[in-house]
């Protein structure tokens, strides 16, 4: 028998990653605004082509955070379907973060 800990540590998870691709995305658009402002005050094209990398950077970053989401959110749902857990604030727990969390798969 799985103890509830595990069940709290795949939601935390969950929530983390989430955290993670939210994070990515709120970067990505900061970079964008802050690559058009240079373009506007039309700065070294050397300064725009690194911003541009950053981005880049940053852009690349989001399709793997949403396939370690989509992971973790598998996992979780699979450890909710576990009747081991019925009745743990655990449970309730990770029904909640399932719930509040879309991942498209």
């Amino acid at each position: 028998m799985a103890p509830p800990r595990d069940l709290k540590i795949k939601t935390n998870v969950v929530k983390r990653i989430h955290k993670e691709q939210i994070a990515y995305g709120k970067e990505a658009e900061q970079q964008q605004k802050r690559i058009d402002k240079l373009i506007a005050d039309n700065a070294d094209e050397a300064d725009v082509r690194k911003q541009k990398e950053v981005l880049n950077e940053t852009l690349q970053m989001i399709p793997d955070v949403k396939r370690r989401l989509a992971e973790a959110y598998k996992n979780l749902q699979d450890a909710v379907e576990d009747p081991q857990y019925a009745g743990t604030t655990e449970l309730e727990e990770a029904r909640s973060v399932l719930s509040d969390i879309e991942v498209s798969q």
